[in-house]
């Protein structure tokens, strides 16, 4: 690339920062193509959960969130981006191409590039300090910019609906065929692992919070954030809701999520994205309906609060090299 486009070097970390997204199970299903104008997003249908998410959902929605990471770290060195999303309808795999140009970095840019790396999938309980509605207020800003409804469900009434999904999902999916198979072999990892969620990053016992319950990874060694399993849990719930339910609408639902999760994360807030009961029509259905009005379709619900003082801090989830997700169009250099 030119002067006035990012070296092979930037391009490279910010492709290590991209794959710090969150991804359903950890399980980075995206790759990477680079050419002499561009970097491409591709679907890496290899990686698929066909037990967890028989629609291929969370896949596209992780998608969506890596593609909003690399955004962030082009605009937090300075390069800002032309996205084209899905730009060959005939290929579902490739999901967007980016453009990237010299730019200069505002403060607020830098500061989310850098919460890319602080930022953790927390399934701990949160502490009983609530979340201002000011925050509030800025998480459904930023996914209005990415075109995403994010819905505050304060109500009792619509938070006993949305735990009833989760419970139901759950009840649902252990009787699903491969579905614990499938979850097995992408939790429980190890410290050499470079990809499935680690020992150290799920619950080592059922966990649920004001009634959601976490989903059960396996092999977990996670422990409480606190002493008290019964302080009150205060974490805010926000539903991440589209108009329609296409590719580009889930797409689209990932890229809020990043934008939401990084700047929660620049507060200081911990978070945790949640997906099961999306991962089936009926549940998905309950709370479009039930908690949602029937106005939109429910892509992912985001837990965000405190981290109780004392809870110790997370390590961070492992990750694929660059080199093994990275290749570059002919005549454009080695990757």
């Amino acid at each position: 690339m030119t002067a006035a486009k990012p070296d092979h070097g930037t391009v490279r970390a910010v492709l290590a920062l991209a794959g710090r997204a969150p991804s359903v199970h950890n399980t980075q299903p995206w790759r990477w193509v680079v050419g002499a104008e561009s970097v491409h997003l591709m679907a890496d249908w290899d990686r698929w959960l066909r037990a967890t998410d028989p629609d291929g959902r969370d896949l596209l929605v992780s998608c969506g969130a890596a593609l909003h990471h690399l955004r962030t770290a082009f605009a937090g060195m300075g390069f800002a981006t032309r996205v084209h999303r899905l730009p060959n309808p005939a290929d579902p795999v490739h999901l967007a191409a980016v453009e990237p140009r010299a730019a200069t970095a505002s403060d607020e840019q830098v500061a989310l590039s850098a919460a890319i790396g602080k930022r953790r999938t927390d399934r701990r309980r949160f502490s009983s300090w609530p979340v201002p509605a000011a925050h509030l207020d800025l998480f459904a800003a930023r996914a209005a910019e990415e075109g995403v409804l994010a819905v505050p469900i304060a109500g009792a009434r619509e938070r006993g609906r949305l735990a009833s999904a989760f419970t139901r999902a759950a009840a649902h999916q252990e009787r699903v065929e491969g579905y614990g198979t499938e979850l097995g072999l992408w939790s429980g990892r190890g410290r050499t692992a470079a990809d499935g969620v680690p020992r150290t990053a799920a619950p080592s016992r059922p966990m649920a919070h004001d009634g959601l319950p976490m989903r059960a990874f396996s092999a977990g060694s996670l422990t409480a954030s606190t002493a008290n399993d019964q302080e009150v849990d205060a974490g805010a719930l926000l539903v991440l809701a589209t108009a329609g339910d296409d590719p580009l609408s889930r797409l689209r639902a990932g890229e809020a999520a990043s934008a939401v999760l990084l700047e929660a994360t620049g507060l200081g807030l911990a978070t945790c994205p949640l997906s099961q009961p999306l991962e089936l029509p009926e549940t998905r259905a309950a709370i479009r309906d039930g908690v949602l009005d029937g106005a939109a379709v429910p892509q992912l619900v985001l837990r965000i609060g405190w981290a109780p003082a004392a809870a110790p801090p997370l390590p961070s989830t492992p990750r694929r090299p660059v080199e093994d997700i990275l290749s570059r169009l002919p005549g454009t250099g080695t990757p």
